[in-house]
């Protein structure tokens, strides 16, 4: 009995310091959500904790492990680095050069995939296919580019997944055009062999484990994703990864990449043009994606085998304020869904699709980041730099509008660690909080 009060107990203090972290783009629990408490609802620019400028901008979240804080970036000779910042103050602790020949592309760059870390290493992706794996003094453990192994990335507006850290394997999605025109984005391109595929390394060294090609009967733009794979629990109770594009989602074994099921639907009238930007999410035991541009969402029971299309079907949302590019955040009750274009939040039963409410925003500018919700708020921030909190409860509410002043295109998403949250801009990350 003692024993058992003892493992319960170191459990929990386990959970309470991961509880402490950010470790990857979509946070502890790969939805969105953290179990933070007291956290600000407001602020202004002039009370922040601390500015720390950053070398260039990036749609990339930033990743936290006790005091140390990880951002990708350009700079302004197109060399794409990882920065480690001390939370104390946001000094830079060091930074590293891992790759050069960053391409702009709008307001898309070669630094769009966040850093992921464990506490003990932290892993950095660009779009050049260039990925480093660095323990927290800066040492490089390891360093490999998957565009020279297996071929540079062909997708539009460069590539943007971030890849995953889960149950001891790191894993990386390509979901691109096949084949990829010439000159592509300023990239080599027009191999006709080139495949889509999910990718397992070993974190410890690099190497892969498996590759698993992902065909798919989409056309041209529709075959490139900038999503993040996401685990999921299958109704088995055994981990899948869920990978969303080219037209449809896609469970996998997390042991070797097999393709358990499949999901179409995201694009009904098969368009040309109907890239995926948002990533899955793993709710209430069902498997989420969102259609693109303005197609609905879609829920999966998991529990399939083959083409789940229609037998695996749980619910379809009705009407259209879904997003195109922001992924839904899940507080294990409610599912938060932002119309980056439109303006609107909406609040749905993760279970059945309903709506619990729906409203739109004070402020007007485009989103491209996605929610984070933690301490019964919900944290949205546009491309201008304004934040916009909301309460995550029973009814739409604004609680506050904070504008903190970005011309170029705030893209990452609020991160939300140890009472304190955390805001890249264009130039800047902000910390707000004690």
């Amino acid at each position: 009995m003692r024993l058992q009060f003892a493992l319960l107990a170191a459990l929990s203090l386990t959970l309470a310091a991961r509880a402490e972290n950010w470790p990857q783009w979509r946070g502890p629990a790969f939805n969105g959500s953290s179990p933070e408490k007291n956290l600000p609802e407001t602020w202004t620019k002039e009370t922040v904790k601390w500015t720390a400028p950053l070398p260039g901008p990036s749609g990339a979240t930033p990743a936290i492990w006790g005091d140390a804080i990880f951002v990708t970036s350009p700079d302004k000779q197109k060399n794409l680095l990882l920065l480690c910042l001390d939370r104390k103050d946001g000094k830079v602790r060091w930074q590293k050069q891992l790759a050069t020949g960053d391409i702009n592309k709008g307001k898309a760059n070669m630094a769009s995939p966040s850093p992921i870390t464990d506490g003990k290493t932290v892993y950095a992706f660009f779009g050049t296919g260039d990925l480093a794996a660095l323990d927290f003094d800066g040492n490089i453990k390891w360093q490999r580019n998957l565009g020279a192994d297996y071929g540079r990335f062909a997708i539009m507006w460069l590539y943007g997944s971030s890849p995953l850290l889960f149950d001891g394997k790191l894993y990386v999605q390509v979901l691109q055009r096949t084949p990829a025109p010439a000159d592509y984005s300023g990239l080599a391109g027009g191999d006709p062999t080139r495949e889509s595929y999910l990718l397992a390394l070993d974190p410890a060294n690099g190497k892969t484990l498996w590759k698993h090609v992902r065909p798919s009967a989409a056309k041209m733009e529709s075959l490139e994703s900038y999503a993040t794979p996401i685990p999921h629990t299958g109704a088995d109770g055994k981990a899948q990864i869920l990978v969303v594009g080219g037209d449809c989602l896609t469970g996998h074994d997390p042991a070797t990449g097999a393709e358990l099921w499949r999901g179409y639907g995201l694009n009904p009238k098969g368009g040309e043009w109907m890239r995926i930007v948002a990533s899955p999410v793993s709710a209430a035991g069902l498997a989420i994606a969102c259609g693109p541009k303005k197609e609905p969402l879609l829920a999966w029971r998991t529990d399939g085998k083959g083409d789940v299309t229609t037998t695996g079907l749980a619910w379809k949302s009705e009407d259209r304020k879904t997003p195109d590019v922001c992924t839904p955040a899940f507080d294990g009750q409610r599912l938060f869904v932002l119309d980056g274009d439109g303006h609107t939040l909406t609040c749905l039963d993760p279970k059945t699709g309903a709506k619990k409410w729906s409203g739109e925003l004070p402020e007007r500018g485009v989103i491209r980041s996605s929610p984070t919700v933690a301490d019964g708020k919900v944290y949205i921030v546009n491309e201008k730099g304004t934040v916009m909190v909301c309460a995550a409860g029973d009814e739409f509410k604004v609680l506050a509008t904070i504008p903190m002043g970005d011309a170029e295109g705030t893209r990452a998403s609020v991160v939300a660690s140890g009472g304190q949250l955390f805001l890249r801009t264009t130039a800047a990350l902000y910390c707000v909080g004690k």
